[in-house]
Order: C-alpha cells, then sequence, then structure tokens
C-alpha cells in the first residue's frame, strides 16, 4: 500500500497505490553528532525507552507489554546481530510533565525509543524535538511528534480515513447514513483523529446530527444514549474508543433497547468487549473496520505473525489480554529491530535512523496492512469484521492467501489537511 503520487479532491488529498519506494528525505536531517553517539548499546545488549499510561486501569499498558513480547521473541533467536534488546519500561500516570520527566531520562541512557503510547506524548515529543539524534520508533498520537524526522512509526498518523470501508457501510445502510451519532474521548488525539475521519464522510456524504465527546473518567453512557436516541440516530460510530468505554456505551445501549447499526474500530477490537458488554444478543451483528488482523485469534491459523504475536505475549506477560496498543508496542519493536539489524556491526543512533529513513514498506509480516514508515504515510487498506455469535468473524474480506493478504484495498485514503 502506499503513496504513487497526489491529488487534491474537494480540499482532501487522495492517496492510493503501492507504496513508494524512494526513502525519506529525513536522512539528511540528521545530526552529524548522532553518527557517534552510542548511548545505551554494548557488543550484546541494546537498551530502548518506553514511556506509557498504565494508569486509568492500566489503560495503554499493552505498548509496553507488546514491545515486550516482541523483545522476548526475537531475543531467543539470539537478538539483532547477536545484542539482546532489553526494554526500560515506565509509566507517566496520565501526566504531560511525568511523560516529558521519564523521556527526558531515557534519551539519556536509552538507545531509542520504542514502543511509547501516551494520550500525553506530546509531551516527550518537545524533548525529541530537542533531541533529534535520538530515534524515536513508536505509534504517536501528536501530529507534531508525529513529523519530526527522527520519529518512524509502523502506523503513522495519517490525518484522514479510507473510503473504501465508509462505501461500504454506506451500502449496508443508506438510511443509516443520513443519521450519524458518535462518541469520542475529549483528548486532543481523540478529537482530531475523528474530524480526519468525519471530514471524508461527510465527503461521502454521511450526515452527523450527533457529535459528542466525554471525559476519560467518564462509566456511565445513559444520557448520551438516551439523547441519541431521541435525536433519531440510526448509525453509531465509536471506532476511537478503547473497550473500557465501548463496553459501557454497549451496555446503556441494550438497556435502552436502542440498536442502531454500530461499527467498532481498531481501538474497540477487544477480546473482553464482547463477554463485558452483556448478552451475546448485545454485540451481535455490530461491524469492525481496521487496517489490522483478527489478531484477537480469528485469523492465527491464517498468518503466522499472528500466532507468533499471541504466543510471545503470553512469555512476557501472562494472562494479559492483548489489544491495539500491544500490537502498536510489537510493530514498533519489530520496525526497530529491522532497522537495528540494517544499521551495521557497530550501530549508532545516527546509522540507525538511516537505516529506518529506508524502510518504506512494513506490516509486521501481515500483522497489519502494509504502511510506509520513511515517508510517514498510510495506504488505502482495511478490512471489514462482524461480532457473529459472540464471535470476531471477518466480513466480505478477501482470502488471506490473495494478493492484498486479505485486505480490502478498493477506494482511497484521503488525508485531511491540517488533521495530522
Amino acid at each position: 500500500m502506499a503513496v504513487t503520487g497526489m491529488a487534491t479532491v474537494v480540499g482532501l488529498t487522495t492517496v492510493s497505490g503501492a507504496i513508494s519506494s524512494t526513502a525519506s528525505a529525513a536522512s539528511s536531517k540528521i545530526p552529524s553528532s548522532a553518527f557517534s553517539d552510542h548511548t545505551g548499546i554494548t557488543s550484546n545488549q541494546v537498551t530502548v525507552g518506553n514511556v506509557s499510561t498504565l494508569a486509568i486501569g492500566g489503560l495503554f499498558k499493552g505498548a509496553a507489554v507488546g514491545a515486550e513480547a516482541y523483545a522476548a521473541f526475537v531475543n531467543s533467536t539470539g537478538g539483532v546481530n547477536g545484542r539482546k534488546i532489553k526494554v526500560d519500561s515506565s509509566d507517566d500516570g496520565f501526566s504531560g510533565a511525568t511523560n516529558k520527566q521519564k523521556t527526558q531520562a531515557d534519551i539519556t541512557q536509552d538507545f531509542a525509543m520504542v514502543g511509547s503510547f501516551s494520550l500525553q506524548d506530546n509531551f516527550g515529543g518537545q524533548i525529541l524535538a530537542k533531541n533529534p539524534s535520538v530515534p524515536n520508533v513508536s505509534v504517536t498520537l501528536d501530529p507534531v511528534t508525529n513529523k519530526l524526522a527522527n520519529t518512524y512509526s509502523p502506523v503513522p498518523l495519517a490525518g484522514g480515513w479510507e473510503t473504501g470501508s465508509l462505501t461500504y457501510f454506506k451500502q449496508q445502510d443508506p438510511s443509516g447514513v443520513k443519521k450519524v451519532g458518535t462518541l469520542v474521548a475529549n483528548q486532543p488525539s481523540a478529537t482530531s483523529a475523528w474530524n480526519g475521519q468525519k471530514a471524508v464522510m461527510q465527503k461521502l456524504g454521511y450526515k452527523i446530527i450527533y457529535d459528542n465527546t466525554f471525559a476519560v473518567t467518564q462509566t456511565d453512557f445513559t444520557a448520551n444514549v438516551v439523547a441519541m436516541k431521541n435525536a433519531g440516530v440510526k448509525m453509531l460510530f465509536i471506532e476511537q474508543s478503547p473497550a473500557m468505554y465501548a463496553v459501557p456505551v454497549i451496555k446503556a445501549l441494550d438497556a435502552q433497547n436502542f440498536h442502531p447499526t454500530v461499527v467498532l474500530g481498531a481501538s474497540t477490537y477487544s477480546n473482553d468487549l464482547i463477554p463485558k458488554a452483556g448478552p451475546p444478543s448485545a454485540t451481535n451483528g455490530m461491524y469492525l473496520e481496521q487496517n489490522m488482523s483478527l489478531y484477537q485469534g480469528t485469523d492465527k491459523a491464517a498468518i503466522p505473525a499472528v500466532a507468533q504475536f499471541l504466543k510471545w505475549v503470553q512469555v512476557a506477560s501472562p494472562g494479559f489480554q492483548p489489544d491495539l496498543f500491544t500490537v502498536y508496542g510489537w510493530l514498533s519493536a519489530e520496525l526497530f529491530a529491522q532497522g537495528l539489524k540494517n544499521a551495521g556491526k557497530n550501530p549508532s543512533r545516527g546509522s540507525l535512523l538511516t537505516a529506518l529513513s529506508k524502510i518504506t514498506s512494513f506490516s509486521g509480516n501481515n500483522l497489519a496492512a502494509p504502511t510506509n514508515p520513511a515517508a510517514k504515510t498510510v495506504g488505502n487498506c482495511y478490512l471489514i469484521g462482524q461480532i457473529e455469535n459472540g464471535q470476531w468473524t471477518r466480513k466480505a474480506d478477501p482470502p488471506v492467501t490473495s494478493s492484498t493478504s486479505g485486505y480490502r484495498c478498493d477506494g482511497k485514503y484521503l488525508v485531511v489537511p491540517g488533521a495530522a
């Protein structure tokens, strides 16, 4: 997937086709001092920092677990060029000041930042901006941090949405798209993502009649659901909400006997969602769209990387239920390892950044749809899922053995200027 050209479409930018093979120009922005900087690396070990939010019920604990799981896997094979990866994980406590403090501490002792995930990552991003020689291989929610020359993400912040999935839902429920509702956390990252998606939806003829935010501390969504029901909402998008928020929303929908077409997203996809949301009927028929495989287990037999991911998550943290953020941590560590492997026998921070700038197609061996980390772009591929009889299933997707590896790659990815 990728970037072959740009075209302006009603204020939006179209991205489609195969990923470009051109390396990022970021390699020319690497400070010369970075090529003699060997902080955090020895002949047999490389230490990487991870600052994620473990507060609020372990909201993004998965990011640290995922990075640790990939490190455990690669270490079991002898490491990267003979070096074992050690993950130096810390909790920012959902505090911007702490995120900044922890990031500052990590860059003084660790080779790179890997797999961090936080709603407060813009604070750590300020430190990374002042230290351009420090590689940051993480999924970021902050547009400014995402654009830094030393940030490389396996899932870049693109600021838009795929038209393919939205066209699919429009075909399934033509009247529902005229009365759409959404609930989004009142965090800049969540609202920014929603604004990008909303712009594309409106371009395709969706009419949003209920658009509200909620505090990260909210646990009861009855009032929101009643308001949506009274407004006549027929299609509800809660894609930006992790399962811990989607569950009470679904419970409220069921309690009010209100059953619009519900579209879930990558943040919502979780093995906890279905059993915690109520009886099977509460979630049955709900749709899912995401740029990841069905890594909770559905794709385990078809995609070896899924089985590998699930196995090593349990090695790193027995009993842990993986989520999107676990995948982000794993993919970030895998992208880092790929860069480190190509950074030379005596890698420096500078040679790692150079190696990362040449990675123009990455999918974690089909764990996710392909992206271009070097160019900070995503493509137009996605999958459609649905909950059927208490199970996550694929819906109208091509087989994993197809040329698109099981992803639908119709339509375009439209980038919204200023959204990322």
